[in-house]
């Protein structure tokens, strides 16, 4: 996309479009991270397919780190982790300390750095290169390693 303006004016794109269509979730190990797009807000069904999908491509038992999404919390969610029969572990983080968590550090850097100045035309615009954003990110051994550092909680 081009755009002008009178020399010594930052130019402004303007462009109607809702970020709030698309939601993001993941779950990072110290040698990848995984991830899924959905349309809409996240609910507790869009939490159990995130776990389903963990489950197919991490063999063995999952500790997984939350923070303190109500969604996380749902009986339904709930329910589907009993129903694993101790395969998923949970454990929680301190209310209000996204420092610690290292996939806040991931859409940090996807917003920043990947997406800056993006302006999507539609749902399937973004959606796309959303995803391809995040598959070069996931290709950086070194970005998620700086994930971890960056994440007080697990310090290397």
């Amino acid at each position: 996309m081009r755009t002008w303006a009178p020399r010594g004016h930052t130019p402004v794109l303007q462009y109607h479009f809702n970020w709030h269509l698309l939601s993001a979730m993941a779950g990072i190990t110290w040698w990848n991270f995984y991830f899924r797009l959905y349309p809409g807000t996240i609910h507790a069904t869009e939490v159990i397919d995130f776990l389903g999908h963990l489950l197919r491509h991490l063999p063995g038992k999952l500790l997984v780190v939350w923070d303190g999404l109500p969604q996380h919390r749902a009986r339904l969610v709930t329910e589907f982790i009993r129903a694993q029969r101790g395969r998923l572990a949970i454990e929680w983080l301190p209310a209000y300390a996204p420092e610690l968590n290292p996939v806040e550090y991931i859409w940090g850097y996807w917003k920043q750095h990947e997406l800056p100045n993006f302006c999507p035309h539609d749902f399937a615009q973004l959606s796309v290169a959303a995803r391809r954003a995040l598959k070069r990110m996931r290709r950086r051994p070194t970005l998620l390693m700086a994930f971890w550092e960056q994440a007080e909680l697990f310090p290397l």
